[in-house]
């Protein structure tokens, strides 16, 4: 059987495409006894409100008709965000280059989280550069990957 990510994947990057956006992600968690499914987009020049309405009406439609989950959930179709998480090798290799904060499982130097230029990514590794040189995050120990936005 399919994971329920993979099968609404497949739904939802046509219906996206279809309104002028690109699928960036899926994703199906629980929190605070609540399922919700939320698929991310994205498109040149960012998404707005009606972009999202574009792609949840007909998606909402496709995900009733399909029935790939069982029981009750929340859809939310949103933007993938300026400070989008990156977690597929298509993310990364798109924001080489980029400046991004890699969020540790364990304190590395003191800290949890690292922020420099995405150098690298290989099998799950990351490899960024700071001012105090290369850093390699072994796929183990990284949480997280996400665009790092300055204000």
């Amino acid at each position: 059987m399919a994971k329920v990510t993979d099968t609404v994947t497949a739904l939802a990057a046509p219906i996206a495409q279809a309104q002028g956006c690109r699928l960036w992600d899926v994703e199906y968690v629980k929190e605070a006894g609540t399922w919700y499914l939320r698929v991310f987009i994205d498109k040149e020049g960012g998404v707005s409100i009606d972009d999202c309405e574009a792609v949840s009406r007909p998606l909402s439609d496709a995900l009733d008709e399909a029935d790939p989950i069982e029981g009750s959930y929340t859809l939310e179709v949103g933007s993938a965000g300026i400070d989008r998480v990156l977690r597929k090798p298509e993310h990364f290799a798109a924001y080489l280059g980029s400046e991004v904060e890699v969020r540790l499982y364990r304190s590395v130097d003191g800290r949890k989280d690292h922020v420099g230029a995405l150098s690298a990514y290989e099998n799950g590794d990351v490899t960024i550069e700071t001012a105090q040189g290369s850093k390699t995050f072994p796929k183990k120990d990284v949480a997280q990957t996400r665009l790092y936005v300055r204000f």
